[in-house]
């Protein structure tokens, strides 16, 4: 994976979705129709936060975020979110 050059401003937080899942636990193939919006991810870059509020998630994390959290990003083929802190909903 080439370096990531986004840095995200105040408490915005980079994330990479994880891959959704091609098959059930019993084997069948989820057609791209059917695969539900993966609301799990690997946070790449992390802002500075805001001077009331320090940042809690970290480089590394896996995190849990809401169905419509933030803004898809696309870039060289490869698909990011940028998202507040605040929609972040676990860390796993």
């Amino acid at each position: 994976m080439s370096k990531i050059n986004i840095k995200p401003l105040a408490d915005r937080v980079l994330v990479q979705p994880v891959e959704a899942e091609t098959t059930t636990a019993s084997g069948l193939i989820i057609p791209d129709s059917a695969k539900e919006k993966q609301q799990k991810g690997t946070v790449l870059a992390v802002g500075n936060g805001t001077k009331d509020e320090p940042m809690t998630v970290k480089v590394g994390d896996t995190v849990l975020y809401g169905k419509y959290a933030g803004t898809e990003l696309v870039l060289e083929g490869t698909e990011y979110l940028i998202m507040r802190e605040s929609d972040i909903l676990a860390i796993v």
